[in-house]
């Protein structure tokens, strides 16, 4: 199980929730049961915990406790797929979100450029577009934006200027014939710019963005007054959402007010300061180091 996917700030994660043995909690990205397991240990028989994933290879990973449901569905359905469990509120909502140690790991997958295998990136693999429908049919206008909003590659113009000029010729299907388009353009730091752009696609194949505002939304809705919402992002696209909904109760982060004056705050932020993880975890999970937590609590 911990080969499948090594859960990020677990420790600190578990702790912010501030878990109540007899509360309803969920996490929402379930992937090897790391922060699941550790849940269920904080629980005692009258809790319970609902866990997300979408990957059927997730669902490998489920584990055998009475108190634990598992649903296969993405988390941007969160309430829906609870109201069918009859929960109309929970106690703590937790997500890591991002690519999972396994799917970065399986070359069939298709999210990393280390491996030459088809362009795929779809974390449900019954979704209908993968990143290569992408690319040969997207129009320039779009794949800039995509590649400017969603990875900040700074040549995104002339990137998608190139993969509108090799498609006319071939369909880009693969990771290493995308890479070979990908060396000609590359600035700065080969790594990192193949990162950026392949971030870029991924969010944009599984409308990451899209559906971590759905999250929020939901979970704002579902949540307990004094529960928590623990949330784990990798970039500061996604950072920003979360940043932003916990500050204000909407994406753009700006302040509310009712015609009286009376300021619309739906969290208390528990941590001010952002929490990382620490040299000790970098060292042994590469994933952590991107990694951040932000934990609100409902008034």
């Amino acid at each position: 199980m911990d080969e499948y996917h090594v859960p990020v700030l677990l420790d600190e994660s578990i702790h912010l929730l501030n878990i109540r043995p007899d509360g309803k909690y969920v996490d929402v990205t379930f992937g090897a049961g790391g922060h699941s397991g550790s849940i269920l240990k904080e629980l005692n028989a009258k809790g319970r915990l609902y866990a997300f994933d979408q990957d059927e290879d997730a669902v490998l990973n489920t584990i055998k406790d009475q108190r634990f449901t598992l649903i296969e569905a993405n988390f941007r359905y969160l309430k829906r797929f609870l109201r069918l469990e009859g929960i109309k509120e929970v106690d703590g909502i937790l997500a890591d979100l991002g690519v999972s140690s396994h799917q970065l790991d399986f070359p069939e997958r298709g999210f990393s450029y280390r491996f030459d295998t088809p362009l795929d990136m779809r974390m449900n693999i019954k979704s209908n577009i993968s990143a290569a429908d992408l690319l040969r049919t997207y129009s320039e206008e779009v794949l800039v934006e995509i590649l400017s909003s969603f990875g900040e590659v700074r040549n995104s113009k002339s990137l998608a200027r190139a993969i509108i000029k090799a498609r006319k010729f071939a369909d880009i299907k693969t990771t290493f014939e995308f890479n070979r388009l990908l060396d000609t353009e590359a600035i700065g730091p080969k790594q990192k710019y193949f990162s950026q752009v392949y971030q870029a696609l991924r969010m944009e194949v599984n409308d990451e963005i899209g559906a971590l505002k759905n999250l929020l939304t939901d979970g704002m809705e579902i949540l307990k007054h004094g529960g928590r919402f623990a949330v784990i992002t990798f970039h500061s696209i996604e950072d920003r959402v979360v940043k932003n909904f916990f500050k204000s109760g909407n994406f753009k982060g700006e302040i509310e007010s009712d015609e009286f004056g009376n300021i619309y705050k739906p969290f208390l932020i528990v941590n001010k300061k952002v929490i990382v993880a620490n040299s000790k975890e970098q060292k042994q999970n590469t994933r952590s180091r991107s990694a951040k937590l932000r934990v609100a609590e409902k008034i």
